[in-house]
């Protein structure tokens, strides 16, 4: 059976000028709480699957198993004493734990900028009321495109689990797509691990390893039902944006409960890491709140068959290693065009890839005297020396550590560049070389323009973050509103301005 599916144009998440900008890119989705609480009426249950190889012996959530029925449920007391995670700011923990920055005691001096080094202890006070289980479900790299995935290969576990997924087809924008070919497609343009994908999949419909009775006529496989956007792709895609909320909203301090079908909401236990409040968000839309506790923490929750299915994936993520070191540094990078010539910042920090990512990305278009959205002469160019490890569809993935994955170390992103003259992958570049011609093609554009973003161990970064993106020098510096902002370079300053105008010309 092939599903023929379009995507939808996706929805600009600002007023943007008549001129030169972009909406998030790629078949971005917009906030759609309301409409898929309203359609997940009824649940689907995972189909029955072989017996565990690696039964989950290390997970925090095993371990709690085995010593009660449920999790601990008793309220903190009136401090909690929090040991710093890899990735945390002062703002982050400000917002997780509901009071102002100043109120936390460290141990130690440690610098209130920049990510903080983990291990650290901090003394908070409790002043949240009621709040979910501290207990972690899943570890931030199986959430994230990363190293724990890196040499995971979809086809190849599809086809061994020989379920309805094996067979299954679906048609994209005139293109026919086999259903580990849409399993990878989303993974990496939302970065989200492949295995977790796979594992919701199973999870709801039991199309990874059986072909349950009625496969083929269920175009909602996740049970999601957002109207009009039918087809696994999109159920897919829907899935990982919401997991991209809960996993950057956490990390920033801003995504700080769940919320229910019924309108009700929970806050999430400040302890948790970024993995595991990212799979309660999205179960959390997906169950009701009289089943989410046992989806989480029941013998037959999603972690416990997704160890069975996948290993236990705390001793993956240890071998992995923590996603951002506290001392991360960004490459030196350059300006995404040729010397002298001139463009405009047309955008400044927006999502890096669609609304569930963080700020990451900034929008150049040349200045020239072409259509504003015909393909141009000019070339956008290779930021720093690399491997192109993803060239398709309007996208250019180019891996700077030289190991030509893109689930490891830092890793660039174009995109809406032309399908003419795009380069192909494997190519190896240096600073400077031709990757594409900014065009409006991908996605849906106002202006031919090159959209880029940053990722470090698959982890999306914030364009004006603890790692501020610097371009020949200009550092991005964010606005309150999505596609505003600047580039500073001493006592220099670029405003963007979708429409190209005056003060937004920069020179590299």
């Amino acid at each position: 059976m092939i599903v023929r599916v379009r995507p939808l144009a996706f929805f600009p998440l600002a007023p943007l000028i008549v001129g030169i900008a972009c909406n998030a890119p790629l078949r971005a989705i917009g906030p759609m709480r309301q409409a898929t609480a309203a359609a997940v009426g009824s649940t689907i249950e995972a189909y029955a699957t072989p017996p565990p190889d690696s039964p989950a012996t290390h997970s925090p959530v095993a371990t709690a198993l085995a010593s009660t029925a449920t999790p601990d449920f008793s309220p903190p007391g009136p401090f909690f004493d929090y040991v710093t995670q890899p990735g945390d700011t002062w703002s982050a923990l400000s917002g997780r734990f509901g009071v102002e920055p100043d109120t936390i005691t460290p141990g130690q001096l440690i610098p209130r900028t920049g990510y903080l080094a983990p291990g650290v202890s901090l003394r908070i006070a409790n002043g949240l009321g009621e709040v979910s289980p501290g207990v972690e479900v899943l570890p931030d790299s199986e959430v994230v495109y990363s190293p724990a995935a890196a040499d995971f290969e979809v086809h190849v576990l599809v086809q061994q689990a020989g379920g309805f997924l094996a067979s299954y087809q679906e048609e994209i924008d005139d293109e026919v797509l086999s259903g580990p070919e849409i399993v990878q497609r989303v993974a990496e343009e939302l970065s989200i691990n492949p295995r977790l994908l796979l594992g919701l999949l199973e999870y709801r419909s039991g199309w990874v390893f059986g072909s349950p009775p009625g496969a083929s006529d269920n175009a909602y496989p996740l049970g999601l039902r957002i109207p009009g956007r039918p087809g696994l792709y999109q159920e897919l895609t829907v899935a990982g944006t919401q997991l991209n909320r809960g996993y950057y909203g956490w990390r920033q301090g801003t995504q700080v409960e769940a919320t229910f079908e019924d309108g009700s909401s929970l806050r999430f236990h400040p302890e948790l890491n970024s993995g595991s409040v990212a799979l309660m968000h999205l179960l959390a839309i997906l169950r009701p709140r009289e089943r989410w506790m046992e989806s989480l923490y029941g013998a037959g929750s999603f972690p416990t068959q997704y160890a069975s299915w996948f290993g236990d994936p705390w001793p993956r993520a240890q071998t992995a290693g923590p996603l951002i070191p506290p001392d991360l540094l960004q490459p030196s990078l350059e300006l995404p065009f040729a010397v002298g010539e001139r463009w405009s910042l047309t955008g400044g920090p927006h999502p890096g890839w669609n609304a569930g990512t963080p700020r990451g990305a900034l929008d150049f278009s040349p200045i020239t005297s072409e259509e504003p959205c015909a393909v141009s002469a000019r070339w956008v160019t290779a930021s720093a020396a690399g491997t192109v490890v993803r060239a398709v569809d309007n996208a250019v993935a180019l891996d700077l550590d030289g190991d030509g994955r893109e689930s490891t170390g830092w890793v660039l992103i174009y995109f809406h560049l032309a399908d003419d003259g795009l380069i192909q992958e494997g190519a190896q570049v240096v600073t400077g070389s031709q990757l594409g011609h900014p065009s409006c093609e991908g996605g849906r554009s106002t202006g031919k323009h090159v959209h880029l973003a940053r990722k470090y161990n698959g982890e999306w970064l914030e364009a004006d973050g603890p790692v501020p993106m610097v371009l020949s020098g200009w550092q991005a510096v964010a606005d309150d509103r999505n596609y505003y902002g600047s580039l500073v370079k001493g006592v220099e300053v670029v405003n963007s301005d979708s429409s190209g105008r005056s003060g937004s010309t920069i020179l590299r």
